[in-house]
């Protein structure tokens, strides 16, 4: 009984992953989908080019929760369970593979950048907090959110072996989920990186074609 629990908490953690907030928050606030322009992709960056920066900051904050919040689960309550290291790992990247892949919106889902994010600073805080100021520097000096977004992919589980026995002690579990997050973000910019190399990518703060 005790092997089924952390399968159902990577269950678990894909059904809320599986939550396309982009999209159920534009419906809320009668925005049109963000699957209908821009690059179509169901994100806070895209939400963004709506127009609307509260509905932008509402689907980041709610993606980054939801990969943020099984990993806290298992946290809290996953000890009682026989529940570790190896579980949180694992319901992290159960919630961003279910961002990725929703199983409420015909498996067509975002790029997980903020999902990505919630389940770095649940895992480790320190290394979230760093992720996100290298993002953070790239975006504001280069003004593309997908090449912020494919440094902080690279950077995320460099940053973690490399300040390994100073600020944590790095776990295979961990550095597994992250190198798999890692890929896959790369994997799914890949037409951006296209765009990023023929100079026709959007910058930041650019709205899409309605």
């Amino acid at each position: 009984m005790e092997t089924i629990w952390p399968l159902l908490a990577a269950l678990l953690a894909y059904l809320i992953g599986s939550l396309s907030f982009a999209v159920i928050v534009s419906r809320l606030m009668g925005l049109q989908d963000p699957r209908s322009y821009g690059s179509k992709n169901p994100g806070a960056t895209n939400v963004l080019r709506s127009g609307s920066k509260a509905a932008a900051i509402v689907t980041l904050l709610l993606d980054a929760a939801k990969g943020w919040l099984p990993v806290m689960l298992v946290r809290w309550f996953g000890q009682q369970y026989g529940l570790g290291e190896g579980t949180q790992a694992l319901v992290g990247l159960a919630a961003f593979l279910g961002h990725l892949y929703p199983v409420f919106f015909g498996f067509a889902g975002g790029k997980g950048v903020a999902t990505a994010a919630g389940v770095l600073l649940a895992l480790e805080p320190l290394l979230g907090v760093a992720v996100l100021v290298t993002w953070i520097v790239i975006a504001l000096f280069f003004r593309y959110s997908s090449l912020a977004s494919i440094v902080a992919a690279v950077f995320a589980p460099a940053y973690y072996l490399l300040v390994d026995g100073a600020a944590w002690d790095a776990s295979g579990a961990k550095t597994l989920a992250m190198a798999v997050m890692a890929i896959l973000l790369i994997y799914r910019h890949r037409e951006n990186i296209s765009r990023l190399m023929s100079g026709t990518e959007s910058k930041l703060g650019k709205k899409g074609k309605k």
